[in-house]
């Protein structure tokens, strides 16, 4: 597969992908009959560390082309999705921005926005990733436009784009100087994958094409994006993806659309932030996704960290534990952390969400929601991975 990647052109490059895999009920079912991968429960005072004045979810960091986090003098950079502190913390997916933050050896610090206002064509800005080049301190983002700048009503159109700027640091905190008009990569054709552009739906429920996230493949150089998509030919409510695409001509595409990797159709809505990482020559496809997403009916499966592995990066794979499951929320809090990134060193971050929640939901009212909201980075986890079996050590 490594060669004919390496040797292909873009006319053919939707031929070198290898039948969608399925992930299917029989795998959820499978579930109950292992050990259950449970992360640790989050302390109510791990929240103390949360940043002042604002709320931040998704992460991913700043990484090498090859996906080796980088090492700054002042420590880690990472993007996230951020907002002002609301009332209702459902609030902040309408007013998201992608903020700049520092890890260093007393946590992580917010620097702002990563991009001056009106940069980013969205009414807001969601999800992606990001790859710095040390030799030219380029750094290129990859992100989800949501809705459209100047837009009356909210919408959820998603679109996928790319922009990239020069990176220095000023006292200790980034500066991107010509971030370049953002790029749109790929479009959603209707056929393969569903165009996202109402303005109706509530979390868990709306319809994706967000979250590209870029791999560089070792064997061959080519460059993939995976990305959270719906399935257009689907007669399901339930018909979430992980969509593909390719370029065969460096980092900055042209890209072309592959069929979805992996399809969840009949089981599961939302197959979110997916990611590839190369580990001891296999492939290894992670996403997130939440208990509220699966299909009425089908077995039960918790909120949690679910993955496959491949010898090939497009597929076709096999479950992870034979079930996807790699860590769950444990079932004394069941919706404590969310959208986990793996790194290239096998540990794994989230966001804390609702620790002190335990069954009910959804919560009664904002002021609820507000008080047991998280809001800030969970604490980090390590994994280990031995060809298609996971396990969590302990502690990170």
């Amino acid at each position: 597969m490594t060669k004919r990647l390496a040797a292909a052109s873009p006319s053919s490059a939707a031929a070198l992908a290898a039948p969608t895999t399925g992930w299917t009920e029989a795998h959820l079912a499978a579930i109950a009959d292992r050990p259950f991968p449970a992360i640790a429960p989050i302390s109510a005072e791990w929240c103390d560390r949360r940043i002042s004045g604002l709320d931040v979810w998704d992460m991913w960091p700043v990484e090498a082309e090859d996906g080796t986090t980088v090492q700054f003098a002042a420590g880690r950079l990472w993007m996230a999705l951020a907002a002002p502190v609301l009332d209702d913390p459902e609030d902040r997916h309408a007013i998201a921005r992608i903020h700049f933050l520092v890890e260093d050896a007393g946590g992580f610090r917010d620097t702002g926005p990563a991009f001056a206002d009106g940069h980013t064509p969205g009414s807001r800005e969601w999800s992606g990733s990001a790859a710095f080049s040390a030799a030219t301190n380029r750094l290129t983002c990859w992100f989800t436009a949501s809705g459209r700048r100047g837009e009356e009503t909210t919408s959820f159109e998603q679109r996928l784009f790319a922009t990239h700027g020069k990176l220095e640091w000023r006292d200790a905190a980034p500066c991107v100087s010509d971030w370049s008009a953002p790029t749109e990569l790929v479009r959603a054709d209707g056929e393969t994958y569903l165009c996202v552009k109402g303005s109706q739906g509530a979390a868990g429920t709306i319809k994706a094409f967000r979250d590209p996230a870029y791999f560089r493949d070792p064997a061959s150089g080519v460059q993939i994006l995976v990305f959270t998509g719906s399935d257009a030919q689907s007669t399901s409510p339930w018909n979430g993806v992980i969509g593909a695409a390719i370029s065969l001509a460096g980092i900055d595409g042209p890209w072309h659309l592959l069929p979805p990797l992996i399809s969840a159709d009949g089981v599961n809505n939302e197959l979110e932030r997916p990611h590839l990482r190369y580990i001891d020559g296999l492939y290894y496809l992670f996403w997130s996704t939440q208990e509220k997403v699966f299909a009425d009916g089908a077995p039960p499966a918790p909120t949690g960290l679910y993955g496959m592995v491949s010898a090939s990066p497009l597929g076709p794979y096999a479950p992870l534990n034979d079930t996807g499951l790699i860590a769950a929320n444990p079932p004394e809090a069941p919706w404590q952390a969310y959208s986990w990134w793996v790194l290239k060193d096998l540990s794994a971050t989230s966001f804390v969400d609702l620790p002190g929640v335990a069954r009910t939901m959804p919560l009664p009212d904002a002021a609820t929601r507000r008080a047991l909201f998280g809001g800030c980075p969970a604490p980090w986890l390590r994994l280990a991975f031995d060809g298609a079996t996971s396990r969590i050590l302990e502690p990170a």
